[in-house]
């Protein structure tokens, strides 16, 4: 399973959510450690620099993280939101956000663990309440879980991006076509 970071799907809660992969089947947990939590937020641009974390920040970090991920599962589905999800997602977007500051070399944002899930919260709470929610879709790789937002033309968008799952299903198909003519 590739250890990088993935930011595929269009915005940086969706891309969150997606941490947790093939929700289905394997399941790889990206959040294993806090180096690993730190390097997403310093990966994904929220921050500059990210304080060392401990285990708590990523216990809260999965915490929010499944809590998005059924929150836009809901909308996705046109379900009610579940009160559970809701209230973890709320708590932890009115903590205290990531702060930039201007420096003489420009823009720097520092932050802990904690603000910076804080601001991850608060991208999700503007996600979900957005006029975009109807682009949100389930990538159609059935191994893959990643929600993305469909801003193609046409909103025709298959998957969550076609260096990840893409390509690879399309290459299958090719395989099966070739086998499936060989055996005429």
């Amino acid at each position: 399973m590739n250890l990088d970071h993935v930011f595929v799907c269009g915005h940086p809660a969706l891309d969150f959510a997606a941490t947790l992969r093939a929700r289905r089947s394997t399941r790889f947990e990206m959040f294993a450690t806090p180096e690993r939590l730190n390097a997403w937020y310093l990966e994904s641009g929220l921050v500059d620099t990210v304080t060392p974390g401990g285990e708590d920040d990523v216990r809260d970090a999965r915490a929010v993280r499944e809590a998005v991920y059924r929150l836009v599962t809901d909308r996705r589905l046109g379900e009610e939101f579940d009160a559970e999800a809701l209230d973890t997602l709320n708590a932890a977007a009115r903590g205290t956000p990531v702060t930039p500051q201007l420096t003489p070399a420009g823009r720097h944002t520092e932050a802990t663990p904690a603000q910076a899930l804080a601001t991850v919260a608060r991208q999700a709470v503007e996600l979900l309440s957005d006029p975009d929610v109807p682009l949100l879709k389930e990538c159609g790789n059935p191994e893959c879980t990643r929600v993305y937002i469909d801003r193609s033309r046409g909103t025709r968008r298959q998957w969550c991006g076609m260096e990840s799952c893409g390509n690879k299903i399309k290459a299958a198909a090719y395989r099966a076509r070739k086998r499936s003519d060989a055996s005429r």
